[in-house]
């Protein structure tokens, strides 16, 4: 297949020196452009009020004083803003593979009568702007139809309106639609019922796609902050991200700077653990074999 750049120039000395520099230099240039943000928010925090201020800034800290992240830690009350995220978030995920994965499967598998209207209507909710939405989401959380309970204040502000998510509807029933047909029947005739199927069949071979959709699902409440800004307005139930900015005025630069850092380190560190479990799922169910 004929690419780019020939297969015989690439055995050039010129063109070879040519690719390995476009290469490095792009390579270096978006790694520079991620992880120096990363860098300088670390760094930071490590720095004086004074030695944040000055121009031009300075790469590197003339003092390393990691007292900061106790103080930021105490200060900003970070323990019970982590405590109330990882509610919400753990809450989300097990709401969103409750709802998305059934609904996956029933639209997979099981092809309801209108099933393909259902799917495009779920498409179509992730063409409107976020923003759009939140307003009457909010009126929704504030007067629930037919219970009309209040859920402001409360877990289920964040859970409910996370459990439905298109995206992640179309994710598992492309996985969904790569299982053999073959294997569902076998299972159909030995007796087996659809619910039956799905926690012994389908879910066993899944495992990628329902790692990846946990791992964005849980790092989608972590990170959101108008969401939660609006519906839970207490302090005691707010979310690290609101946390830290209500808090924020009242703060030194460096310790803001360290509460920031601290409510990084989780996601990032499900990022390094679960890595290839993110690209294997996203890339799982693209073909069949």
């Amino acid at each position: 297949m004929r690419t780019l750049v020939s297969p015989l120039a690439l055995r050039t000395p010129h063109g070879r020196i040519i690719y390995w520099t476009i290469l490095t230099v792009t390579v270096v240039g978006f790694t520079g452009a991620f992880v120096f943000p990363l860098y300088w928010m670390v760094t930071g925090a490590l720095k004086s009020p004074d030695e944040l201020a000055q121009i031009p800034p300075s790469f590197f800290p003339k003092h390393f004083d990691l007292h900061v992240y106790a103080d930021a830690w105490e200060q900003l009350q970070l323990g019970v803003f982590l405590k109330n995220t990882v509610l919400y978030a753990g809450g989300a995920w097990l709401f969103t593979l409750a709802v998305d994965v059934s609904a996956a499967y029933a639209l997979s598998k099981l092809r309801p009568v209108f099933g393909k209207l259902v799917l495009g209507a779920m498409l179509a909710t992730l063409m409107i702007p976020p923003m759009v939405l939140l307003l009457p989401t909010y009126l929704v959380a504030k007067d629930l139809p037919i219970f009309h309970a209040n859920l402001l204040n409360t877990p289920w502000a964040i859970w409910l309106p996370a459990a439905a998510n298109g995206f992640f509807v179309f994710l598992l029933k492309r996985f969904f639609d790569s299982i053999p047909r073959e294997l569902l029947e076998a299972a159909e005739i030995d007796g087996a019922s659809p619910a039956r199927i799905l926690w012994s069949i389908v879910l066993p071979v899944s495992r990628p796609i329902i790692g990846v959709v946990s791992i964005l699902s849980v790092v989608t409440v972590w990170k959101d902050f108008v969401w939660p800004l609006l519906v839970l307005p207490e302090t005691d139930k707010m979310s690290i991200s609101v946390g830290i900015a209500s808090l924020s005025a009242q703060m030194p630069q460096n310790v803001l700077i360290a509460s920031l850092v601290i409510a990084s380190l989780p996601t990032i560190l499900v990022f390094f653990i679960f890595q290839r479990s993110i690209m294997a799922g996203l890339t799982a169910g693209s073909l069949k074999g």
